[in-house]
């Protein structure tokens, strides 16, 4: 049995398609965005919530994004004319404010002089570790790379896999199905889905979906 498959079907029968990233396209709220992005706005939009979200929870990047967004900085060269403080204040809702201020202007000139960036010059980035290097390369530019975050280890812990590095992690999805955008965006939209509802810290194991091949 390919569990790995096994979860993704279960998944996808119980909550459906996810159409992820989420994108402020109207007030302060995001809505779902399906497909690859459609302007540069966008892309620049799921660069800037990808650095965002490290180290705090989605509804707290929203209102950064909107923030920015009525300051109309959803733009590298925007991001990068503007002052280092005043972005800080705009984005203090994401936590750890003024490091992301200073991420925000970095990737802005990275943006500005890269406009199909390969994963090494992502990670060569100050502030762009592996699942935010992921994160951009599959959401913002389309290309095949599995993201790897908090939710999936702990839950694929829980149904016994073991693996001690994030290439031991991302590998063990790129070697169990194939390479494909799509897939890889709603798996791992899925996980995110099951780890916010069932599979949390204390998790809830009455109604999850794939408690019968779970271990714990």
């Amino acid at each position: 049995m390919n569990k790995v498959k096994v979860v993704y079907s279960k998944l996808y029968k119980e909550f459906g398609p996810q159409g992820w990233w989420p994108l402020t396209i109207k007030g302060n709220k995001t809505k779902h965005h399906v497909g690859p992005p459609k302007t540069d706005k966008h892309r620049f939009e799921i660069i800037i919530g990808a650095i965002l979200t490290q180290n705090t929870n989605w509804k707290n990047v929203e209102k950064a994004l909107y923030n920015l967004s009525r300051n109309n900085l959803i733009d590298p060269d925007k991001i990068r004319k503007t002052g280092q403080e005043k972005i800080a204040q705009l984005i203090r809702p994401a936590g750890y404010y003024n490091q992301k201020a200073e991420r925000l202007k970095i990737v802005a000139y990275f943006i500005e002089n890269n406009s199909n960036p390969k994963r090494q010059q992502l990670l060569d980035v100050k502030g762009i570790g592996p699942e935010t290097a992921d994160s951009i390369l599959l959401y913002a530019y389309q290309k095949p790379y599995f993201v790897i975050d908090a939710y999936t280890k702990r839950i694929f812990e829980r149904l016994g896999f073991k693996e001690d590095s994030y290439d031991g992690w991302q590998n063990l999805f790129t070697n169990n199905l194939k390479e494909d955008t799509q897939l890889f965006n709603e798996y791992h939209a899925l996980l995110v889905e099951l780890g916010k509802n069932h599979c949390k810290t204390k998790p809830l194991c009455n109604k999850c979906p794939i408690i019968r091949i779970c271990k714990k």
